[in-house]
């Protein structure tokens, strides 16, 4: 018997409007989301997000959703890449009443739910930390007891999102910073040294894809099961 594979039907585009926005660096910012009809996500998983010119032309990107679900409400952190064609629009010009087009959530593989035990180790690159922040705000807002610990690496301090809550988190939190000596470390990029024992953790990894590759290998070589690993990379894309 000749079966036929099911016909995948994509989500639909969703109008949102914008609630609030807030900094987070220099050329970052929080977009919060009132999407009516929003069916939930889970922490780690992104959205699509399109915008529609007057004429006609439209162009759309994918972002990491920020926070956990809270009702209709989806909230993004979106860094500007410059030339892109929509970031800037939504780092330096949108404001709130706006509207837009989502679509999602998508991606089931990089995510973490409150009912999967510990330890989690969270290891991010830039604005990779977006979707790793959702799984800190997750574990908190649940009241999860799964161990958890964070290494973050930025450019430098102004660079770090999120700060405020970061400094207040109630599990460790690691800032490694490549052009910027700390006190505990001279600027470079990370290394076997600045990640903590992981052995028995189940491993996120989000950053740009040379950080996730190089990330990947030392936690390989130091014997971390590769079925332990979970990583989501991005690269440039116009933004």
């Amino acid at each position: 018997m000749t079966r036929t594979a099911p016909v995948r039907r994509r989500t639909p585009w969703l109008a949102a409007r914008v609630r609030a926005v807030r900094s987070e660096t220099s050329v970052s910012r929080t977009i919060v989301l009132e999407v009516p009809g929003w069916p939930g996500h889970a922490a780690g998983q992104h959205v699509d997000v399109k915008l529609t010119a007057p004429d006609g032309y439209s162009a759309q990107r994918s972002y990491s959703i920020a926070a956990p679900p809270s009702g209709d409400l989806v909230e993004l952190t979106v860094q500007r890449v410059e030339d892109g064609e929509v970031s800037p629009y939504l780092v330096d010009e949108l404001l709130p009443t706006d509207e837009l087009e989502v679509r999602g959530p998508i991606g089931g593989w990089f995510t973490w739910r409150p009912s999967e035990p510990g330890p989690v180790l969270l290891v991010a690159g830039g604005s990779g930390i977006v979707p790793l922040m959702a799984m800190v705000r997750e574990r908190a807002l649940a009241g999860s007891t799964a161990a958890f610990s964070l290494v973050y690496s930025v450019r430098g301090p102004s660079d770090v999102f999120y700060a405020s809550e970061l400094s207040a988190a109630d599990i460790p939190v690691r800032l490694l910073y490549t052009r910027v000596a700390a006190p505990d470390r001279p600027a470079g990029r990370i290394t076997a040294a600045d990640l903590p024992p992981s052995a028995d953790a189940k491993v996120y990894v989000c950053g740009p894809t040379g950080f996730v590759e190089a990330v990947s290998e030392v936690l390989l070589a130091r014997g971390q099961d590769p079925a332990s690993i979970r990583t989501e990379r991005f690269g440039p894309s116009g933004g």
